[in-house]
């Protein structure tokens, strides 16, 4: 090498210590040899400084290295992460402190808020004692800030500050000259909170916290960069000030050694320039390195050093693509760092861009998100850095679904949503009773302005999200390269491994609060996984025309069974999966040649599993402090800082003997055992290689043999409908609750300007309240609509609406697929059926106010195949699960009370039809019969007696209602569906009598309960002390009326569809059925309409009204007027004919008589509820009354008395006329033929009953 050139390249590089060149003949040569001993020169020009340092600063006590005080400074159960700067709270006010104090000059604190719950941040001092009650700010000493409650604290409490939420970062700021704390709110202000706290001998402050149950913070005393500095105030831990300047110093130079190259480096290819390239560069650079990569392992320096220095190269715009130098830099590190020094560096990289992104305030065009976006994947796209980064960080120290996320900003103001949507708006659809009022007002042109000047603003909205989203999945394409073979295994394999685990503790740890992925999070990352997915998936089909698109995605059911796939410990359809294992293991071998090991299927005992416990823990006896609750903490927790270590640190003031280490570790050994084969699956476990079928091995015959899409896409889709499962759903329903206000809030304000307009002009002070109200409505509606519109863009947009839409498509196709497989059906996760039925609900429920359901593709074909699926399976024997067998039966309940869904269940073939009706028609003993009871109803409701109305007649309106709700649909009765029902009923010889006995007996049930209920009021209202009605009693009494309406119902329904099975006596049990309507009919009827008995007393104490049972009963008894009909139910002994002139309003002559009528007492008539009793169905229960009259008084003329012993002794009412074989017992036929129905033995002696014979009374000799 040239030495002269060598010369001037490293002086071009390395200019002198003291900056002034000397004359060319004077300089010493520099080469590879002396550069050593130069760079040293250069660097130690800066540590003199250095020795000044170690002085101890005036003012601050303590360990230089600041962290909170896990050995005596804490009260209550705590969590601490690795690093002693994360805490969350475990118990219910835990406090801490850390381990230095200030007693002079200014100083500050950072803490970054992860919940926005109740917490106090502050100082306190050393003899503050706090408890479980009392926390910093309760007591003298200690001061504090609450932004949950917006107040500080200092023994009282005064409004103070603004509202913070998760993700904002509270600075604390302490100046002991003047004796002031402050605090700021996101690098703003929030005034002086305390001036004149206690100084002098002693009084030393401490940074404190309070925390509540699962609140967490994460605390930066000056370990990293304060996001907000303050002039003046010192951080609390010093910086290291000689590092950084001599790592900004390394990396100008290295800089430039790259800049003086580039020249070259861009004509030649960056990898082969790596392998031979120029041997000066690089031994220039190591010289260099050799001195940097030691600086790039501290936190401070890669935050404030390396991480800005990565963000000015990207700030000059342009794709990341444009700027190779950042991978130019990566490449350099991983050539000339140590493994162990690169991968320090990267993980702390990450940590600070992930805490960078997440505690960024929002700002308009989002920008601060958009530029550590914009970095994480410059550093992703980095090959070998991506796959350590996927192996070792991104899921195991750090949470890195928080990059999905995007924060919805709690204070409007800030995020500058006002100018972006400087007008707001919000619908005014509904009256006072919440109601959607019928007749849509024209809206006015000030309104229809606002309305779209607000429409434009959320569009400008959604345009600046739409950037980050787009960042966002370009990272997930990162993540699921599967082409990236330059070392090993592609990412996305390694994605795969991690994403499972992911899963797996958030579906078995549903107890552990810190291991749960918050599910605002959850909602993001599912999008983003969609959309990535569904991107990957049609750039199969592109290559493999033979695959299917992702609009026709699916999971094959033989990932259900083959094991490839861990399920974790979830509920398949048919149990447990041992248990499948045991009971199908033909049905495998033979569908899909899977052979299950016998070795599997044999009886864990209990003893085994202990034996197990014993010899887990003996091996892992580790000592008790180290131990983390329940093994499960041994992962980065979710709730406190984002950036977390290992293993948690379990701080308590009470002994920590509580936790039984023995178990807990245990079950964490045998969860390894158990996850390991999901940690070693390589890409050909996966996609399959040569005649092995990865994880698709076992496909059944009914399957098709075209192949659907990579395998590994399939198992994140598998994934992707199990997230929505975990929390997305109830994250989901929890966001309507904005727009929920906002319709609250535009009723209160309409409200208050009625009343303003009604106000008299007298009433001045009356106006200005009202005014001050009106203004307070206002200003609230302006801040939640500007909310909504976030909230609709980030989560219920067209876009999020189509993802949820794709999702009940995918569950319905994997649905029908398993459904054919047969018995292996059993082997699907619950989940499936859970998430096609709850993803329905969402759209329907929290996606329509703000998009049309009806618009999307194929909506009323998906309805159809979703109203199969539900009437197929809600009575599945292949799904044994109450759970989800009960969810199934509400599902097609609710189904069948809208119009447009229950078209779809008449859309379904007739076959599945009539199976489904037979299904409602089954007996209701041994089964939950109230819900099936209910779905009958609701397809009878609009063709019943006086059944037309939405809401029973005589409740009042008290409070708005949901009117959405199913309970609360117009009547939209089905014919189609009766009809298959009265067919039913009729050609099933024993389905008839057996439905029809069971109803009678559930009526006869729930009327005697109810009457039972109404009597214990009834007794505690005549009570002379004052009383009240237990409101749980009244609630039962309630349940008990609602399902005596119901079972009338179905009972009036049977009658009118299929009157037969009552009166056509060739039918074996016709006689007795109606016998024992005509019973229950008299009994309810007697009950219900007596004056002056129990009945009438508690109706007058308002609470539930009778006219749904009188209405009904009337209507059986207009149904039944037939010559047969009415003889039965003139015999029945209960029968009494004023019962049913009471309908009428005809009082009773006897009371008549006795008492002068009295002016408030108001009969109970038929002929009051007009508006939901057609005249002739009046008219058809006045003719049945003069009717019953005829025929009573002809039956009375013509009945014999009998003597007492020829009576029948159960029921004292008809004369004997049947003998039991073999016991010769004897009673009336009635009564044993009812019986029979539920019983066989003999209803004296309990012996068996063989036979009935009729029996006739010898004549008397």
């Amino acid at each position: 090498v040239n030495s002269k050139l060598l010369n001037d390249y490293l002086h071009r590089i390395f200019p002198s210590a003291d900056g002034i060149q000397p004359a060319a003949a004077y300089r010493k040569p520099l080469t590879f040899q002396n550069l050593q001993e130069h760079l040293d020169k250069l660097l130690a020009e800066d540590s003199g400084a250095e020795d000044s340092q170690d002085q101890v600063l005036e003012g601050r006590l303590g360990p230089s290295t600041v962290v909170l005080d896990h050995t005596s400074g804490f009260e209550g159960l705590l969590l601490v992460d690795d690093d002693l700067l994360g805490v969350i709270g475990h118990s219910n006010f835990g406090s801490i402190r850390a381990t230095t104090c200030v007693y002079k000059g200014k100083w500050i604190y950072e803490v970054l808020i992860s919940s926005q719950g109740l917490m106090q941040i502050g100082w306190c001092t050393l003899n503050c004692r706090f408890n479980q009650e009392e926390g910093v700010g309760d007591t003298p000493d200690s001061y504090a800030y609450d932004g949950n409650r917006v107040r500080k604290w200092n023994v009282t409490t005064t409004n103070y500050g603004k509202s913070w939420a998760a993700g904002d970062i509270v600075s604390c700021l302490i100046d002991l000259d003047e004796g002031t704390i402050d605090f700021c709110l996101n690098g703003v202000s929030l005034g002086t909170a305390f001036d004149n706290i206690t100084r002098g001998a002693g009084m030393a402050y401490f940074p404190a916290i309070s925390l509540s149950f699962k609140e967490s913070v994460a605390f930066n005393f000056g370990s990293r960069p304060l996001r907000y500095p303050f002039i003046g105030y010192r951080p609390l831990q010093d910086p290291p000030s000689v590092d950084l300047v001599k790592a900004h110093k390394l990396l100008a130079l290295c800089r430039l050694g790259l800049v003086l190259q580039e020249g070259k480096l861009v004509e030649k290819d960056t990898s082969t320039w790596q392998l031979q390239g120029e041997p000066t560069v690089l031994i220039t650079l190591a010289h260099i390195f050799n001195h940097f990569a030691p600086l790039m392992c501290k936190v401070y320096l890669v935050e404030d050093v390396l991480m800005n220095f990565l963000l000015s190269i990207l700030e000059r715009g342009g794709s990341v693509e444009a700027h190779p130098l950042i991978q130019q830099l990566l490449d350099l590190m991983w050539l000339l760092m140590e493994d162990y020094e690169v991968h320090e560096c990267l993980k702390q990289l990450l940590m600070s861009l992930l805490r960078a992104y997440r505690f960024s305030p929002i700002i308009p065009d989002l920008g601060l998100q958009i530029h550590y976006l914009r970095l994480t994947i410059a550093v992703l796209k980095h090959e070998k850095s991506r796959k350590y980064l996927l192996n070792n960080v991104l899921f195991d120290v750090l949470r890195s679904v928080v990059f999905f996320y995007i924060k919805s900003p709690l204070r409007v103001e800030e995020a500058g949503l006002q100018e972006l949507i400087p007008t707001t708006w919000w619908p005014n659809r509904f009256t006072k009773e919440g109601k959607e009022s019928k007749e849509v007002k024209e809206e006015s042109a000030e309104e229809r302005l606002r309305r779209r000047a607000y429409d434009r603003g959320c569009q400008r909205l959604k345009k600046r999200i739409e950037v980050v989203e787009e960042l966002q999945v370009q990272i997930l394409k990162l993540l699921l390269n599967n082409k990236d073979r330059g070392g090993g295994e592609a990412s996305r394999y390694i994605f795969l491994n991690k994403f499972r685990k992911f899963l797996q503790e958030n579906a078995s740890n549903r107890g552990n609060l810190t291991v749960l992925c918050p599910p605002e999070y959850m909602v993001c990352f599912l999008h983003r996984l969609i959309s990535t997915l569904r991107c990957y998936w049609d750039g199969h089909k592109a290559k493999a025309p033979a695959a299917l698109s992702s609009e026709e995605a699916y999971v094959p059911p033989q990932l259900f069974y083959n094991g490839k796939v861990d399920y974790f410990d979830l509920q398949r359809l048919g149990g447990l999966l041992s248990h499948l294992k045991k009971t199908l293991k033909d049905d495998l071998a033979l569908k899909a040649n899977i052979l299950i090991d016998p070795a599997e299927l044999q009886a864990v005992t209990m003893d085994d599993l202990d034996e197990d416990e014993e010899s887990a823990t003996s091996t892992a006896q580790r000592p008790v402090a180290a131990l983390a609750i329940g093994g499960a903490l041994a992962r980065p927790s979710w709730l406190s800082s984002p950036t977390l270590g290992r293993a948690n640190r379990f701080l308590s003031t009470a002994a920590v003997s509580l936790m039984n280490p023995r178990r807990s570790l245990g079950t964490l050994e045998k969860m390894k055992a158990r996850t390991l084969s999901v940690e070693q699956r390589t890409e050909d476990d996966i996609e399959g290689s040569h005649g092995n079928e990865g994880l698709l091995l076992g496909r059944p015959p009914e399957e098709p043999e075209q192949s659907i899409t990579e395998n590994s896409l399939l198992e994140i889709l598998d994934g992707i409908v199990m997230m929505y499962n975990l929390s997305v759903h109830q994250q989901l329903g929890k966001m309507v609750g904005v727009s929920d206000d906002v319709n609250e809030y535009a009723l209160a304000l309409k409200d208050t300007e009625e009343k303003i307009s009604r106000c008299p002009k007298k009433r001045r002070d009356i106006y200005e309240e009202l005014v001050k109200s009106q203004k307070v409505f206002s200003e609230k509606l302006n801040h939640l609509s500007r909310r909504l519109a976030w909230i609709n863009v980030t989560i219920y947009s067209k876009e999020k609406m189509q993802d949820i839409y794709w999702l009940l498509r995918v569950c319905i196709r994997t649905i029908e697929h398993g459904d054919r497989t047969g018995s292996l059906f059993a082997f699907m996760p619950e989940f499936y059926l859970s998430v096609a039925m709850n993803s329905y609900s969402a759209l329907k429920n929290y996606f329509s106010p703000v998009h049309c359901m009806e618009e999307l593709p194929g909506y009323e074909e998906t309805l159809t195949r979703l109203a199969a699926i539900l009437a197929k399976h809600f009575a599945d024997s292949r799904i044994v699960g109450t759970d989800i067998r009960d969810s199934l039966m509400q599902a097609l309940a609710s189904y069948v009370c809208y119009p447009h869904s229950l078209r779809a269940v008449e859309r379904i073939p007739e076959e599945q039809r009539i199976s489904m009706m037979r299904n409602l028609l089954a007996p209701y003993e041994q089964r939950p019969w109230a819900q099936t009871n209910w779905i009958l109803v609701r397809l009878w409701r609009g063709c019943g007696f006086g059944y037309r109305y939405t809401r029973l007649p005589h409740l009042l309106k008290t409070k708005p209602e949901d009117a959405n709700l199913p309970s609360l649909q117009k009547p939209c009765p089905s014919t189609l569906l009766q009809q298959h029902m009265a067919d039913l009923l009729r050609s099933d010889c024993d389905m008839a009598p057996s439905f029809l006995n069971s109803v009678l007996n559930q009526l006869n049930w729930a009327f005697s309960e109810f009457i039972g209920m109404i009597q214990e009021i009834q007794q505690a209202a005549e009570r002379l002390e004052r009383n009240f009605v237990d409101s749980r009693q009244l609630k039962v009494c309630a349940t008990c009326f609602d399902l005596s309406v119901s079972l009338l119902r179905v009972l009036e329904m049977t009658v009118t569809l299929a009157p037969e099975i009552f009166l056509d006596w060739s039918r074996p049990s016709s006689e007795l059925l109606l016998r024992r309507l005509a019973q229950l009919l008299n009994q309810v009827l007697n009950r219900v309409t007596a004056e002056r008995n129990l009945f009438d007393r508690v109706v007058n104490l308002r609470l539930p009204g009778e006219s749904p049972l009188l209405g009904l009963a009337a209507s059986l008894l207009v149904r039944n007027l037939l010559v047969r009909a009415t003889a039965v139910f003139l015999a029945d002994p209960c029968f009494q004919l004023r019962s049913i002139q009471y309908l009428l309003g005809h009082a009773e002559p006897s009371v008549l008589a006795a008492t002068p009528p009295s002016a408030d007492k108001r009969h109970f008539s038929l002929h009051t509820y007009t508006d939901y009793i057609s005249l002739e169905e009046l008219a058809k229960v006045e003719q049945m009354l003069s009717h019953l009259s005829e025929e009573s008084k002809q039956a009375a003329a013509s009945i014999l008395p009998t003597s007492e012993e020829d009576l029948c002794p159960i029921c004292y009412a008809h004369p004997i006329s049947a003998i039991f074989r073999p016991c010769s017992h004897k009673s009336c036929k009635a009564c044993i033929n009812q019986h029979l129905m539920n019983n066989k033995d003999c209803f004296f002696c309990k012996a068996t009953i063989t036979g009935v014979d009729d029996f006739t009374k010898p004549a008397s000799s």
